[in-house]
This record gives C-alpha cells, structure tokens and sequence, in this order.
C-alpha cells in the first residue's frame, strides 16, 4: 500500500522546492510523483524530472476540479501498477482541495492508497494579502493538516506574525513549521500521523477559483533585459508568470510572483516543446489580457502571439 501525501499553497509559496526537499525524506524508497498545473505548459514537471521518481504530469486545470478528476483518478488506479511505496501529490496553486478527505476516504476505489494528509505552503509575506483577497487560500488551509510557513527571512518580524496569526484563527488546531527554501526534516512526518484523521463528513468537491488564462509565445531573438521589461508592464496583474524562454544569451526559466520578477539562466534539459511560452495566470477582474497586448505592442517582433 502506498502513503499518498498532499502539497498544496498558493501559487509562488514554494510547493516545488519544498517538494525537492520533502521526497529526500522517503530515500530508498520507490517514489511516485504527480504533478498538477492550470497552464498546459508543464514547468514542474521539468524542475523534478531528476529526482528519480515515476513522474505523471496533469495540466490544464486542478486534479479536484471535474475537469481533471477523472484523469487523477486514472493515474491513482495506475499507480497500483507501479507498486509505489510513497505518492507525492503537488496540487496546483489555484486548485481547491476541499474533496481531498472524500476523495480518499474512498477506500473500495483506491485500496492501495494509504492517505497520509495534507501541507499547505504558505509564503510569510504574501499570504494575508492572498488570504483576504483569493478563497481558495482559505480551502487550501482549511483541508490541511500541517501548515508549512516559508520564506520567513524575507519577511519582518510584523508580517511573520500577522500570517502567523491568521492561521492559528483559522486553524488552532494545526501545526506550523516556520522554514526557508522549503527545508524540512523527519518532523513533519510525525506532525502529520498526529494530526491526519479523516472525518466522517461528505466534504463535496468544489470547483476552481475563478481563472484567467494567456499563453504567450516569445521568439528566441528576445534579450533577456526586454523579457524583464515586457513582463514587468503587466506582473502586478497577475498571480503567476511562469515559463521556459529561449533568448539571445540562453535558455532562461521566468518564475514571477507577485510584483518580483525572477530570471534566472537554465542548464537543465528542457523537452523543445516546453520552450518559448509564458504561461499568465490571473484572476476574475484582473484587466490581464489588455495589459499584456498593451506590453507586446512594445516588442512586436519579439511577443510572437497571445492565446
């Protein structure tokens, strides 16, 4: 039987480095990991590809939203096949976990599933921000069983309280780990033993937060200094810019939340199919779409198309 575990958080609290680190707890084990992404363009799945897992990717929306139940549910009953002995599951940041407990409390669909519980991401800075102003913040919590407190030594003494105090509100009940860079130890695995119980409760599955979508293609010819400008015109409209970009010095990975832009040089191998797109997410109200053709106006011959 397999230990399923559950990584969710917000888009940019750092599920994925936090997984780098959380699957060197299960060493010598066989490890399944599944991937889950609202843009088509799959960038975790490449930053885990060597981590010597069996690695399934599920893009395009969340694995608890019914546009995708049905294929997380296949690639759990396949699972079976693979005889894994721990399966990580990373949610997408905008996906809504509320029917996890009912999905896996289900035991004649998935008898070789042992669900462990659930760790939800949260970034020190940005999180009351986020937890006033996107509900799925709040379901990511609230279906949790540790909370997973990162990047604490960007944020201020008044800010790491103010999260802090925000999650005991919701949650006294939970557990906290206070990290950076997603480290942690064997610890969190006792947390969660103590802390995960299924309830007897149907919890129904719900549907997604409220999502817009763009794909940007970017020609190869593109400075790495105008895809900073390019996507510094439109990023405080968005939730996530993320992608794999070809430029005339390299290939660079885009991995911007919030207001920060971040591009950093990439050596790893990349599928040529995953190179050339931003993926823009973004919410119901967010003037998303405008404000990107707004900014490709400004390099016509470098932004190739937005879809």
């Amino acid at each position: 039987m397999g230990k399923l575990y559950l990584i969710t958080g917000f888009l940019g609290a750092g599920k994925t480095t936090f997984l780098k680190n959380f699957i060197r707890l299960f060493a010598g084990q066989k490890i399944q990991l599944i991937i889950n992404e609202f843009g088509q363009e799959g960038v975790d799945g490449v930053l885990l590809s060597d981590l010597g897992a069996y690695l399934n990717e599920i893009a395009g929306g969340s694995v608890f939203c019914s546009c995708r139940l049905d294929q997380f549910e296949n690639v759990l009953r396949k699972s079976a096949d693979i005889n894994a002995d721990v399966i990580l599951v990373e949610a997408s940041g905008l996906s809504d976990p509320t029917g996890v407990r009912k999905l896996f409390s289900q035991t004649d669909r998935f008898p070789h599933i042992d669900y462990q519980g659930a760790v939800c991401l949260v970034d020190a800075v940005r999180f009351p921000k986020l937890y006033a102003t996107a509900r799925t913040s709040v379901k990511q919590l609230a279906s949790s069983d540790v909370a997973v407190v990162n990047k604490v030594d960007r944020a201020s003494p008044g800010q790491l309280e103010h999260t802090l105090s925000l999650i005991r509100g919701q949650r006294p009940d939970m557990p906290i780990i206070q990290t950076t860079f997603g480290a942690v130890d064997t610890d969190i695995l006792e947390m969660l033993t103590r802390a995960h119980t299924l309830p007897e409760a149907d919890m129904p599955l719900t549907a997604d937060l409220t999502l817009r979508k763009l794909m940007v293609t970017v020609s190869p010819d593109i400075t790495p200094y105008a895809l900073q400008k390019f996507i510094e015109m439109f990023i405080e409209v968005t939730f996530r810019v993320k992608g794999f970009i070809q430029t005339s010095e390299g290939l660079f990975l885009a991995d911007c939340v919030g207001n920060v832009v971040s591009l950093t040089p990439y050596t790893g191998e990349v599928p040529a199919d995953k190179i050339g797109h931003l993926v823009v997410l973004s919410g119901a109200g967010m003037p998303v779409k405008k404000r990107v053709r707004e900014a490709a106006a400004w390099y016509p011959e470098q932004i190739l198309s937005i879809t």
